[in-house]
């Protein structure tokens, strides 16, 4: 079992508690919650949860998760930062969401690396930080190691990108369904912000069409067809809502929409192509290998062997 441990503190954000617990509540797993000081925890709701487990708990972490640090001023103590780089320096992988980055910058693990957090507290990180990269606009980032997400729904995102990587697409796509969840957004994606766009219709309702059809030979002027609107409109609500052109993301699904059937069965590799829209076995080859730096033979021999 995969031992996945929460450190949370006073005031605790209870929603992105949630979003690392929904993920990691069913083996593999094995979730569980510490903090400094045992006791009730004060949450940013308004109501108090009782922790029982100590900083101890850090000792046998696979992955530490720090879920939001407030008030984002405040100075994690020396016995957290010293728990946290202990686990670090034996092999455990460290993750914060939202503004739990600081909590991980103060260790100085995060120094000369690019770091996701929310998108309000990006410019203060930065300030009290110098020697981190923050990244205001993605989802998240996933060092391996260390791996850190943008605001509160994003750790959602970060959470399934860690499950995938450590049981593969057709496993994270099981939790996402669960969840009622989309199996997979790329960390590059953009995050929404509020207080500087204004509204626009959302994309919600092509990108499931888009999904269902990706075994067509999709153009942008399909998909804007479907929308009923221009090319270029199309091309700009895809960068300012997901970060990305329409055809990366819908390279994105049919790479991911690949790693399923590659875990699941055993079709050749030319029918996959032909499912996922990627029209030849060889030009499938070359953009996996491209996307995650192997070959669908030698992806498939690792999780069906898992």
């Amino acid at each position: 079992m995969h031992r996945v441990v929460a450190l949370v503190s006073a005031p605790q954000a209870s929603f992105e508690l949630g979003c690392a617990a929904a993920v990691f509540r069913e083996a593999p797993y094995r979730f569980g919650v510490c903090t400094a000081e045992p006791g009730p925890v004060r949450t940013t709701e308004g109501f108090d949860m009782v922790v029982t487990s100590g900083l101890r708990a850090l000792e046998r972490a696979d992955t530490i998760v720090v879920p939001g640090w407030l008030p984002i001023n405040r100075e994690p103590s020396a016995r957290v930062l010293r728990a946290l780089t202990r686990a670090h320096r034996r092999g455990a992988r460290l993750v914060s969401i939202c503004s739990g980055a600081y909590a991980l910058a103060a260790t100085g693990l995060l120094d000369a690396r690019r770091v996701a957090t929310h998108w309000r507290y990006a410019d203060e990180l930065q300030r009290r930080f110098p020697a981190v990269h923050v990244d205001p606009d993605v989802l998240y980032i996933d060092h391996g190691d260390v791996a850190t997400s943008g605001g509160s729904g994003t750790g959602i995102d970060l959470c399934l990108q860690l499950v995938r990587r450590d049981h593969g697409a057709a496993h994270a796509a099981r939790v996402a369904r669960r969840m009622v969840m989309p199996p997979h957004r790329e960390g590059g994606q953009t995050q929404y912000r509020t207080e500087d766009q204004a509204p626009v219709e959302s994309l919600g309702e092509l990108l499931d069409w888009a999904t269902h059809h990706l075994a067509e030979p999709l153009t942008l002027q399909d998909l804007a067809g479907q929308a009923n609107v221009s090319p270029r409109t199309l091309a700009r609500r895809f960068t300012d809502q997901l970060g990305m052109a329409p055809g990366q993301w819908l390279l994105a699904q049919r790479i991911a929409r690949t790693r399923v059937l590659l875990e699941e069965t055993d079709l050749p590799v030319e029918t996959i192509a032909a499912k996922v829209g990627l029209s030849s076995a060889t030009n499938l080859r070359r953009r996996f290998k491209t996307a995650l730096q192997t070959t669908p033979s030698a992806y498939r021999r690792a999780y069906q062997g898992m």
